[in-house]
């Protein structure tokens, strides 16, 4: 079979295992409060995640979210913690969540996470193309704010996170 046939096949596998999200509908577990750290500069990257986004939800006719340096930190917590770890996932949510209830008086509380895209573009293609994902970034929230981090390799880990006040 020639790669080119083969290259939809691998998109679509690497979307399925590099990307996952989040909401408060998963079932609560006692959680602690995170502290706090202050959210490093934005990168390049992230604010073009967050332009597209917006753009995303503008252009199906619902508002843009406003960033937030809270969600930020929190973000940016998790996603040094997938770095440090090796891993993409939802661990310790729900102290994010509790986190930011009680930071930033959130009502509703998602996020997305991936690993692995190398650009702004396919990390936001990934998530629209996937209907739980897609669910988080056109929810009905307030603001959001992205972290991403490279391992030593020179991966990307990304933590998204939606919150509604």
């Amino acid at each position: 079979m020639k790669l080119s046939r083969l290259m939809p096949i691998l998109a679509i596998c690497a979307l399925i295992s590099f990307s996952s999200c989040s909401s408060e509908s998963l079932n609560e577990e006692e959680s602690i409060n995170l502290d706090l750290v202050v959210a490093p500069q934005a990168k390049p990257l992230e604010l073009e995640i967050l332009e597209l986004i917006n753009y995303h939800r503008i252009t199906n006719g619902m508002n843009a979210l406003n960033s937030n340096d809270t969600v930020k930190a929190v973000a940016y917590t998790h996603t040094d913690y997938m770095v440090e770890v090796d891993d993409v996932s939802h661990a310790n949510f729900f102290e994010r969540k509790q986190s930011l209830q009680n930071n930033e008086n959130a009502q509703i509380v998602s996020e997305n996470v991936a690993y692995g895209f190398t650009s702004a573009e396919s990390v936001v293609n990934a998530w629209i193309n996937s209907p739980s994902h897609r669910s988080n970034i056109e929810g009905n929230y307030t603001h959001f704010d992205i972290s991403a981090e490279k391992n030593e390799e020179g991966d990307w880990y990304f933590t998204n996170i939606f919150i509604k006040k």
